[in-house]
């Protein structure tokens, strides 16, 4: 996950959870002003809620400030992998993973909107080193065109929890237990065409260190209990695999002549 996609990921949450976005586009810094569900969830300071309800004054919410890069002055660093953002993901767990949206039309005249299916997931590789990433699918209901980076896409849209006038919905020809499927077997296709040689030198850093811990106990007829807990320990260490964490989905209804073909993947 790049720092572009941690901004359109900020953007998206903050602006789904009604807090006011300060900074426009082009600014180095993404300043929000936090809602005050947002700003217990976040900030972290219940002495401070706690005294405002009890005296019955009112609420000053705290403003973030975040950065994307170390040479920009101000703010707070964010990046794949920080606390913050990880807090973050943690919020939009609590605050439920499914969403529904409409894409609002700049002209007021009937428009079908197609249903989307939106899943947002967290690939971690992991051996005794670790790599992320964040992957973002769309795959429409209706006629199964699949597109990745959508959580990129949307933010380029109008998006609202009402259904716009003037616009009409139409019924998905796929289900949601189907999309969610084959995007699960578009990723899985996706991850076993990717290079392997991380799992490979793992397993050679496994193999070493396991033949030097059986050099220690080669002249033991019989291994003691220390030796199988430490081997133990060498396969819970060097041991590759790819999880895969859900983030968050949603339903989304949208003109998709408004954003494609150029984002098509496939279909």
């Amino acid at each position: 996950m790049n720092q572009a996609e941690i901004r359109d990921f900020l953007e998206r949450f903050f602006t789904s959870s009604d807090c006011t976005v300060l900074s426009p586009k082009n600014d180095p810094h993404f300043k929000v002003k936090l809602t005050k569900q947002m700003d217990k969830l976040l900030m972290n300071r219940p002495f401070y809620w706690h005294y405002i309800e009890q005296t019955r004054q009112k609420a000053e919410t705290a403003v973030l400030a975040f950065k994307f890069d170390d040479r920009t002055e101000d703010g707070e660093l964010i990046h794949f992998g920080s606390p913050r953002l990880h807090q973050i993901f943690h919020v939009t767990e609590e605050l439920g993973r499914y969403i529904r949206l409409y894409q609002i039309i700049p002209y007021q005249q009937s428009s079908a909107l197609e249903p989307w299916i939106g899943i947002n997931m967290k690939v971690s590789y992991q051996c005794d080193l670790k790599k992320e990433r964040l992957t973002s699918i769309g795959l429409q209901l209706i006629n199964g065109t699949l597109i990745e980076g959508f959580q990129t896409m949307l933010t380029r849209l109008r998006l609202n929890q009402k259904l716009p006038d003037y616009c009409y919905t139409l019924k998905p020809l796929i289900t949601i237990q189907s999309g969610i499927r084959r995007i699960e077997q578009y990723i899985e296709s996706e991850i076993n065409a990717e290079s392997s040689k991380w799992a490979e030198e793992a397993k050679k850093r496994w193999e070493k260190d396991q033949s030097l811990l059986d050099s220690f106990y080669e002249h033991r007829a019989e291994k003691p209990e220390r030796y199988d807990l430490e081997k133990q320990a060498l396969e819970a260490q060097y041991k590759p695999y790819i999880h895969i964490q859900l983030i968050n989905a949603g339903l989304f209804y949208l003109n998709s002549a408004t954003f494609l073909p150029n984002t098509v993947k496939t279909r």
